[in-house]
């Protein structure tokens, strides 16, 4: 059969057979789609999403180590170092690399004293690296390295040390694991101290491998050289350890400065802290209570009082007021006083610390002067020292107060200060009348630079006269007031006492055995070279009378001046006398059994006369006997010396402070028990709170 010619139509027909030119288009549009969308996911996750999981390539396979760097070392004021950075190594762990966790674990627990299972979770950490432990002894070191554990790896670190442990705790602060400060000029000035971490930047690859490709080194900090002496800041605490001792106080803060710069060169709390040990530290150790402890002045607040009355013109130093047997009413409030008096000057109500001289001078000033000369002298304000957490106190304007605050805060009630306050207001009228900020830095080494805090310039806040004249009313609370303890040798000597009474959490008033006792001061009195404060926290002491400033903290702040100003070289102003016997009133008994009073009494009738001295200084005097007098006739002999008598009981007298023979300064207080019928100890009435 012929072969079968087709046409051009045909041949298109069986090219392209019917339904083929859709199922292609279709094909293609179908892959056209997938592509589309594969693109877009591709773009999504490239574009949209590519710093997302940039970073979780970087966390898995990235990671940065930071490196702290060494902190600056802390000085005082002479060079000594207080605080310094050792280095150290730490122990990190690479978990992939460990081949078997629960074996290192075993190998390691040991030695570092750490469960096994705590170990091993660390090791099995999903990350590229853990720290296994900071910052180890060498011995530590040496043995784990000996192991020669896969995975297991070093770095060295700095640990920060304190070599003299408890010296200035407060001041220094500590700092973290991670080498923050946390408290103290650690803290204060971390950012300075610490300097510019470094870090080491690692990788694992695809098998887990680790390894390190960069690293930056950290920056040093800033040196820090302090205000405080070390060898005055161990006389402030060695002296306020033994007063706490001695009179069983709950706390205590010792300060002294330069009222001539305001430099701190001694700031001692207890109870204290080794801060190589924070961890250890009892509850408060830590606490700087120099700056940060509000509490009640007391009869120091007077010199606030009385230095603004005068400096105002309200008063004069010679002007008399009627103390009124210690016993005035306040709108209706009884205040009685401590030390009952009639007639007074106002040196004399400062001397003898009356509350009802302070308050009548304060009623005298007004509400509005008084407190403008409370703000100059900055209370109810942070003073601006470079310590951390300093509280402002309490100080309310007199739009707030009621109407007995006036007199309240004239004897140091109704006002709550902080100690570097105070002392920072008795240097203002030591050093003429201005009040300068406290100063804890005293240099800056930044980058073997040194730079110098920004001093402002001080402030007057009362006249040079009226300076000069607080000075001499103040060292006659020392010669003749309630101040008698904190006479020093060779130095003339100014301050005020205080005993604050503390206020009964249960009743919620002043309690009448419970006290603060203070005393600040300087010396010589010409030209003060310090300026120290002492405040004890209800110390124990018995009798009661024992737990007031002239008692309790004057003793103590007799013991740092006289060290203090013997270790500067301070030239002395008063001629040294001879050795005598110093032995501290609070030592010496003050009650008797009944069965050996007629005995007592029959000796103070047949004492030998003292030994005099063949040579007696100028200014000062012998002792004479009291023994087997009457309390009228002790008193008047007393008087006519120019001697302070405190009589003590009724009868005739059996014992004395000083006792007779020693040299005494004119002025000084004379303490005589007698006794009638078997002793009882002081009688004390009042809630008053000055002595």
């Amino acid at each position: 059969m012929p072969e079968r010619i087709f046409s051009r139509a045909e041949h298109l027909e069986r090219a392209n057979p019917p339904g083929w030119s859709a199922r292609l288009l279709l094909l293609v549009l179908t892959g056209g789609l997938w592509a589309g969308v594969v693109v877009c996911r591709l773009g999504y996750l490239t574009i949209v999403r590519h710093q997302i999981y940039r970073k979780m390539a970087l966390r898995q396979q990235h990671r940065v180590i930071p490196i702290a760097a060494e902190r600056g070392p802390i000085t005082d004021r002479n060079g000594h170092v207080l605080a310094v950075s050792l280095p150290v190594q730490s122990c990190y762990a690479v978990p992939p690399e460990i081949v078997h966790p629960g074996l290192a674990a075993h190998l390691l627990s040991p030695i570092l004293g750490f469960p096994e299972s705590q170990l091993k979770a660390r090791l099995q950490s999903p990350g590229p690296f853990v720290w296994v432990e900071r910052q180890l002894p060498p011995d530590v070191v040496r043995r784990i390295k000996a192991l020669n554990l896969r995975g297991i790896h070093f770095e060295w670190e700095s640990e920060r040390f304190y070599p003299k442990r408890q010296l200035a705790a407060q001041v220094l602060g500590f700092v973290d694991i991670d080498g923050n400060g946390k408290a103290g000029i650690e803290y204060s000035l971390n950012k300075l101290i610490r300097g510019r971490p470094g870090e080491i930047s690692v990788l694992t690859d695809g098998k887990g491998h680790f390894y390190r490709i960069s690293e930056r080194r950290a920056v040093p900090g800033a040196k820090v050289e302090l205000t405080i002496d070390q060898n005055i800041q161990f006389i402030a605490q060695q002296a306020l350890e033994q007063g706490i001792k001695k009179t069983h106080a709950s706390a205590g803060t010792v300060l002294v400065m330069r009222p001539s710069t305001g430099a701190v060169l001694a700031l001692a709390n207890w109870p204290t802290f080794n801060p190589n040990l924070p961890g250890q530290s009892t509850p408060g150790a830590t606490q700087d209570r120099a700056i940060s402890d509000i509490y009640e002045p007391g009869s120091t607040f007077k010199t606030v009082t009385i230095s603004a009355a005068i400096n105002s013109g309200t008063v004069t130093p010679n002007e008399v007021f009627n103390c009124q047997m210690g016993h005035i009413v306040l709108a209706g409030r009884v205040i009685h006083d401590w030390h009952p008096f009639g007639m007074l000057t106002v040196a004399q109500v400062l001397m003898h610390s009356s509350d009802v001289g302070a308050i009548k001078i304060a009623l005298k000033m007004g509400p509005q002067t008084f407190y403008q000369y409370m703000r100059a002298y900055g209370f109810g304000q942070k003073t601006g020292i470079d310590l951390p957490w300093e509280s402002p106190g309490l100080l309310r304007p007199p739009s707030m107060w009621s109407a007995t605050a006036i007199g309240s805060m004239a004897m140091g009630q109704s006002v709550g200060v902080t100690p570097i306050q105070l002392v920072r207001e008795v240097s203002a009228i030591a050093n003429g009348g201005l009040l300068y900020r406290p100063r804890i830095v005293r240099r800056l080494f930044v980058g073997g630079k040194e730079i110098r805090p920004p001093e402002p310039p001080p402030k007057r806040v009362i006249t040079a006269a009226t300076a000069a004249t607080m000075r001499n009313m103040m060292e006659g609370v020392v010669l003749g007031g309630t101040g008698a303890l904190a006479q020093l040798d060779g130095y003339t000597t100014a301050g005020k006492t205080g005993t604050a009474q503390v206020i009964n959490p249960k009743t919620h008033l002043y309690s009448q055995s419970e006290f603060d006792a203070s005393f600040v001061g300087f010396a010589p009195v010409n030209n003060p070279a310090l300026v120290t404060l002492v405040v004890l926290h209800e110390p124990q002491t018995l009798p009661v009378y024992k737990r007031e400033g002239g008692w309790a903290a004057a003793p103590v702040w007799r013991k740092v001046m006289q060290q203090a100003l013997s270790y500067l070289g301070v030239p002395r102003d008063l001629p040294v006398p001879p050795p005598v016997d110093r032995a501290d009133l609070t030592d010496k008994p003050t009650r008797q059994p009944v069965t050996e009073v007629a005995s007592v009494v029959a000796s103070a009738f047949t004492s030998k006369p003292p030994a005099v001295p063949k040579v007696v200084p100028p200014g000062m005097l012998v002792m004479p006997s009291l023994m087997g007098k009457t309390v009228r006739q002790a008193t008047t002999q007393c008087l006519r010396l120019g001697l302070d008598p405190r009589p003590e009981g009724d009868g005739v007298a059996v014992e004395q402070r000083p006792e007779p023979g020693t040299l005494v300064r004119r002025g000084a207080l004379v303490r005589v028990r007698f006794v009638l019928r078997p002793a009882l100890g002081p009688k004390r009435v009042g809630n008053g709170n000055g002595r």
